[in-house]
């Protein structure tokens, strides 16, 4: 996450005696959500920004300004995560049939800001808005209203839309008899976007949270047999797991008496890389407030300095912060607690 060699690992553990495991490959997926982005801009900068994570909320706040002469009027985005549409998609959508399935807002120097949204639809590369308007179906690709929309097209409709890969049939038994569902095949791109003033040589707050996309499996999906095996090697890639990571599961496993990891995992992604795209392309001053929700979960993700500052929060700080790298969060949780 910093612009320096050697990230590093934190890794903080609480014991508790646990049930058996269920099932690793009952999995669910995690949407990444970022920050704000503006075309490069050579006039403002972001002079901090205080990002807070954890899996019921997260909360960023900046301070900008506009190191040129002469006010700037420029957009400002929050593009929300791609949502696919497939039979087969598990992933955690925070707020259900909703356009807003973030419930993402903001504010500028403590006003309230009610953003456009703009969507988009696409299927095998081709952009089918006109057609889901012209046939009345929203764009939102896992809402009830879509599926009763798909039910009400017609049968040529339906053939054609099914031909082309925009949908496909859903065919399973739900006990009294089978049923044969039409589903979105499209990919949902969404982005809120509102116009915003910089005066010349001042400081402009801004606020903005929403509720992440939690993904994770019923299991530890990487410690099998008494060894870190499968997709170890690229979780500790990816989350920066180390020693006392290891020895904390090796523990937990131990005291479960039944040779497997007491815990479900939990998976928390933002994407930082876009504070890169304001003057200068780094962050004045940057910190970064990870919570782990619970003093019994394991909590991993790469970066620098990271220092424990609560009894669930963990705090890492940066001057001139490039953000060359986006934010992983892998947490352990023990299997009776709430997730």
């Amino acid at each position: 996450m910093a612009r320096r060699d050697g990230l590093i690992a934190l890794s903080v553990a609480g014991m508790s005696a646990m049930s058996a495991p269920a099932s690793a490959n009952d999995t669910t997926a995690q949407l990444g959500a970022g920050g704000l982005i503006i075309g490069r801009s050579d006039q403002i900068a972001m002079e901090s920004e205080d990002l807070f994570i954890s899996p019921e909320k997260v909360t960023v706040d900046y301070v900008f300004r506009n190191n040129s002469d002469k006010d700037v009027e420029t957009l400002v985005a929050f593009p929300m995560p791609d949502i696919e549409g497939s039979p087969y998609a598990n992933v955690d959508i925070p707020v259900d049939a909703s356009d807003n399935f973030l419930g993402f807002s903001v504010s500028i120097d403590g006003q309230e800001v009610k953003p456009e949204l703009q969507h988009s639809a696409f299927a095998v590369g081709l952009d089918i808005g006109k057609e889901l308007d012209a046939n009345g179906v929203p764009y939102f690709p896992f809402g009830d209203a879509t599926l009763k929309a798909l039910e009400k097209l017609s049968s040529e409709v339906a053939a054609d839309w099914q031909n082309r890969g925009l949908i496909t049939l859903n065919e399973y038994d739900d006990g009294s008899g089978m049923k044969s569902v039409r589903g979105p095949l499209w990919q949902l791109r969404s982005t809120y976007w509102w116009r915003a003033s910089f005066p010349a040589g001042k400081p402009v707050k801004v606020a903005h949270s929403y509720k992440p996309s939690v993904g994770g499996t019923a299991g530890v999906s990487f410690y099998t047999d008494g060894k870190f095996q499968g997709q170890y090697d690229d979780y500790k890639r990816k989350y920066c797991l180390d020693e006392s990571f290891e020895r904390a599961v090796e523990k937990a496993t131990k005291n479960s008496g039944d040779g497997f990891p007491p815990y479900t995992e939990t998976w928390l992604s933002y994407v930082l890389t876009t504070g890169g795209n304001w003057a200068l392309g780094t962050i004045g001053k940057f910190r970064l407030t990870i919570d782990k929700g619970d003093p019994a979960n394991i909590v991993s993700f790469c970066g620098a300095g990271v220092k424990k500052v609560g009894l669930t929060t963990f705090e890492m700080t940066a001057t001139d912060f490039y953000p060359e790298r986006d934010i992983e969060i892998l947490i352990l949780q023990p299997y009776d607690s709430p997730r």
